[in-house]
C-alpha cells in the first residue's frame, strides 16, 4: 500500500470554489448596505437642513437707551432698560407660526447707533455689555465688544452663541448695559440699538 505524505509547509485548501464565491458575494452586500445606509443618511441630514433654512427667518427688534454725561473713567457702570415690548408674536404669526413652533433662537447681529447728539461718535467708549432678563428667567449676556473702532457713530456688538428662546418669546424683556468709558461726557448721548434674531420653526 502505497500512502502520500503532505510535503513540509504545504497547504491544504479545504474551501471549495463556491464557498469563497458565496463569502466574497456576502462581503460584497455589506458593504452595498452600509453604503447604503450612509448615502441614506447623508441624503436625510442634507433633506433636514433645507427644510430648516425653509423654516429659518429673522425678526427684529429696536429700543434705546440714554448713556448720561458726567461719571468715572474706566469704571463700568450700569444703564438700566426694563419692560421693553417684545415684537416677537407678531413675527412669528407673519411667517406663518407661533411661539409653540419655534425651536432655535439665536442673535445674529446687533448694532448701536447714536442718535443724539448729532456728530457724536464711539471715540469715548472704552467697552460695552448688553445683559437680557426676562421676569421669569436669569440675567445673560446678550452681546459685547472691548475692542471699540474709533471715529464712527455705530458698532456691532458681538452676540452670544447662547440660545435665546426663552427671552425673545416672552412679551416683555429687560436690557441691562454695562458701559466703561475713557473720557468724561459733557452731555447725555443717546444710543439706538438694533437687534436681529434667527429663528427657527418646526413643522
Amino acid at each position: 500500500m502505497h500512502h502520500k505524505y503532505l510535503a513540509k509547509n504545504q497547504t491544504v485548501h479545504l474551501w471549495h470554489p463556491n464557498c469563497i464565491d458565496i463569502i466574497n458575494h456576502h462581503y460584497y452586500m455589506k458593504k452595498l448596505l452600509l453604503y447604503t445606509a450612509c448615502l441614506g443618511l447623508v441624503l436625510f441630514c442634507g433633506s433636514c437642513k433645507k427644510i430648516d433654512d425653509l423654516l429659518t427667518f429673522t425678526i427684529s427688534n429696536q429700543t434705546s437707551f440714554t448713556i448720561p454725561s458726567g461719571g468715572a473713567i474706566s469704571l463700568p457702570f450700569d444703564v438700566p432698560d426694563p419692560n421693553n415690548t417684545s415684537n416677537s408674536s407678531e413675527a412669528f404669526s407673519n411667517n406663518n407660526t407661533d411661539a409653540n413652533h419655534v425651536k432655535n433662537i439665536y442673535l445674529k447681529n446687533l448694532q448701536l447707533k447714536i442718535t443724539n447728539p448729532g456728530g457724536q461718535n464711539f471715540n469715548f467708549l472704552q467697552s460695552i455689555t448688553i445683559y437680557i432678563s426676562t421676569d421669569s428667567s436669569n440675567e445673560i449676556e446678550l452681546a459685547t465688544l472691548s475692542s471699540i473702532p474709533q471715529n464712527v457713530d455705530s458698532i456691532n456688538l458681538i452676540p452670544t452663541s447662547a440660545a435665546l428662546d426663552v427671552y425673545v418669546k416672552s412679551s416683555t424683556y429687560n436690557l441691562r448695559t454695562q458701559i466703561t468709558t475713557n473720557e468724561i461726557l459733557t452731555q447725555d448721548v443717546t444710543v439706538e440699538a438694533d437687534s436681529k434674531f434667527q429663528v427657527t420653526a418646526k413643522l
